[in-house]
């Protein structure tokens, strides 16, 4: 424990630098406990805002909950201390602003320091400690509980988590340390690593209390209640919490195995993921102090690191960028959507049919040329509700709505009174307006058409329509339901009213929508399409095949270029290559191999079991002037800059950030290099747009 020269000397280092606009203050209040049990101190953590501004702590806070837990350890008369959180929201952790403010090492092993001096405290009092997380705990508010000898949580809580890897951290308050001793080496991996890896996965309250996170779960109704009838009784030893020793588990094999999956993944490329594994197995037989003083080191390092920077642009982009598309019209000029027709019954068009009535809970009707195809699009729809509901995703009454609310018709009279009508067939124009002269035969003047499309010309696409000023684009991406990224496109007739209500369609199915231009592929598949083309055509040319495709792993991509390709199928990439190369024909190719390719049937160039299918390796042989490793990276980094480059002089986007926003959602873009545009001007493929403020000194 850290005594109070210490405490004095964190003070002075971190308050000046304390950008935490709001303090989260520990109001106290004595509550007696139901039954006799006695009287609790009951800590709730409270900025003064709504939910809508979480809780977090920088370093006021930290000290404010600090002197509050000294008043209480001053005090004799208490049997117990709790805490929660104001309504929704426990705490979501560290001031991340001023994260970024730490000037020096010595202020980053600080901020460590202080927080593990706060919180054990709670664990460490002469009397028992209950946290009651009443709603969002994420980061340092998961670890305040974790502190706790007892914990809570209610059935409605949306999000438990610890997210730090997904910034370029490590849980540095006592979460590598804790978490694993309590629910187990394997289960603490998930929510430490493999979560914030997988898109910042979250689980939600039923999930922490069936992993161990919790030792009780209540209804949010009268959550706080049953909490402290709960603390009562296990005051009284009426209730007896037992848990699990995890000393006979494999540490090793749960962490080796991590350590596998943290390469294929990102091959070293961001250091957080590593050390939190190291944390973790150190676990195992380490002290509480020897612990937490590794917790310190590992976070000051990372604090002071160049990928925690980038991530912190990176989180910036996704939390306020997204949030507040540039170019989108006032929300009033929206119109209400009321039903939704989907032309289509293929697995995409029946992926959007679900996500349209889970999220806006209207009537959703498909549409396809016959019985079969459309009983296929329906049958997968409620499929995966059955899933839903076996998963515990969806009440009994829910999944039965849902079912109800998406239907088939094989005319498209279904959509008469539909507001809202998305096309999601054939990658081909003709088809598309041939489409869209149908439904505009049958819809109101005022119902949105919306393009799934994702490389054609909108304004090309509604030539022929009497009101081509609805026409708008709506592109996904697959799956439809992970895929956080919405490109809306702008054609040129498309009018306010209709691209105001594609992006309050987009926010009501939760997605981050970013304004494009008409332009060809847009954002996300035209620079995928120039990094393939520029990968395949060093192929063509004689490199081997698996010396392109490795080239670029010391970025961390998700994929690697030709796995990519297998999961779009080569002959989606070999259309948006030739309808890429009709428009730019100086940049993008079309490789005769990659033809050969989709003609021999093949899905990629990669077996089910993920080995290299000779045969189809042997389509890309007969180059005569192959490049090494080096010389392909730098290949690819050059186009994708000159691409950069045009599309900011094309107007295709508002400004780099969005391109960023959109690599990042998209395409996977990993959030520890800080966007595609300061990364390429780190490589030194820089131009004066592509530097956005906060990550200039960064390295390549």
């Amino acid at each position: 424990m850290s005594n109070l020269v210490e405490l004095d000397t964190w003070r002075s280092l971190l308050t000046e630098r304390d950008t935490d606009e709001v303090v989260t203050k520990a109001l106290v209040r004595d509550v007696e406990l139901p039954g006799g049990a006695g009287t609790m101190a009951l800590i709730t953590l409270d900025n003064g805002f709504d939910h809508t501004k979480p809780n977090t702590f920088g370093p006021r806070g930290l000290f404010a909950l600090n002197g509050a837990i000294s008043e209480i350890a001053a005090r004799t008369d208490l049997v117990a201390v709790g805490v929660t959180g104001k309504p929704f929201i426990f705490a979501v952790g560290a001031d991340l602003k001023g994260a970024a403010t730490l000037a020096t090492r010595e202020e980053a092993l600080a901020i460590g320091a202080l927080g593990h001096h706060v919180f054990r405290r709670l664990g460490e009092l002469p009397i028992p400690s209950f946290a009651f997380v009443n709603g969002a705990a994420m980061g340092g508010g998961l670890e305040i509980a974790l502190h706790c000898t007892y914990r809570t949580i209610s059935s409605g809580v949306p999000a438990v988590a610890l997210p730090e890897c997904f910034l370029g951290l490590v849980p540095g308050w006592g979460g590598t340390q804790l978490l694993p001793r309590l629910i187990g080496p394997a289960n603490a991996i998930k929510l430490v690593i493999e979560n914030p890896l997988s898109q910042n996965r979250m689980i939600k309250g039923p999930q922490a209390f069936e992993l161990g996170v919790a030792d009780a779960m209540f209804e949010p109704a009268d959550f706080l209640e049953e909490s402290l009838r709960w603390a009562s009784r296990v005051l009284k030893e009426d209730v007896t919490v037992e848990r699990a020793s995890h000393d006979g588990d494999d540490w090793d094999k749960a962490v080796g195995d991590a350590r596998f999956l943290v390469d294929l993944k990102l091959h070293g490329a961001s250091p957080a993921p590593y050390r939190a594994l190291d944390l973790i197995s150190q676990a195992r037989t380490a002290s509480r102090d020897d612990g937490f003083a590794a917790e310190d080191e590992a976070l000051a390092d990372l604090l002071m690191s160049d990928e925690l920077r980038a991530g912190l642009y990176s989180f910036d982009l996704v939390q306020r960028r997204a949030k507040r598309p540039a170019g989108a019209p006032g929300k009033e000029l929206a119109r209400k959507v009321t039903k939704v027709g989907v032309v289509g019954a293929g697995l995409m068009a029946s992926q959007m049919a679900l996500l349209f009535a889970r999220r806006l809970e209207v009537p959703v009707v498909l549409t396809d040329l016959d019985q079969a195809r459309l009983d296929k699009g329906v049958g997968y729809v409620h499929a995966e509700v059955d899933k839903l509901l076996a998963k515990g995703r969806v009440s009994a009454d829910q999944a039965n709505r849902l079912k109800a609310l998406v239907t088939g018709s094989l005319t498209k009279d279904a959509f008469a009174d539909a507001d809202f009508v998305i096309e999601a067939v054939f990658e081909d124009l003709a088809v598309k307006k041939q489409v869209f002269r149908e439904v505009e035969a049958v819809v109101s003047a005022e119902c949105v058409l919306a393009t799934n499309t994702s490389s054609l010309s909108l304004t090309e696409m509604g030539a022929e329509l009497e009101h081509p000023e609805r026409l708008v684009g709506f592109h996904f991406f697959n799956p439809v339901a992970v895929m956080p990224l919405l490109e809306i496109v702008k054609g040129a007739s498309t009018d306010d009213a209709t691209l105001a209500t594609a992006f309050s369609v987009g926010r009501s199915l939760k997605k981050s929508s970013v304004l494009v231009k008409d332009a060809p592929a847009f954002v996300v598949n035209r620079l995928l399409t120039r990094f393939m083309g520029e990968v395949v055509a060093a192929v063509d040319e004689g490199t081997p095949l698996e010396v392109a495709e490795h080239s670029l792993d010391d970025l961390g991509l998700p994929m690697t270029p030709f796995a990519l390709l297998q999961l779009v199928g080569p002959a989606v990439g070999l259309h948006v290559a030739e309808t890429l190369h009709e428009a730019f024909p100086g940049r993008f190719g079309v490789s005769e191999n990659m033809a050969k390719l989709v003609a021999s049937g093949k899905p990629g160039v990669y077996r089910p079991d993920f080995s290299l299918d000779p045969e189809a390796v042997a389509l890309f042989a007969g180059g005569t002037s192959p490049s090494t490793a080096a010389e392909v990276r730098l290949r690819v980094l050059e186009a994708l800059a000159e691409e950069v480059r045009l599309m900011l002089d094309e107007g295709v986007v508002a400004a780099a950030q969005d391109i960023d926003l959109c690599m990042i959602l998209g395409a996977g873009w990993p959030f520890h290099l800080g966007g595609i545009t300061p990364y390429l001007d780190r490589a030194g493929l820089s131009d004066p747009r592509f530097l956005p403020p906060g990550v200039a000194s960064l390295p390549a």
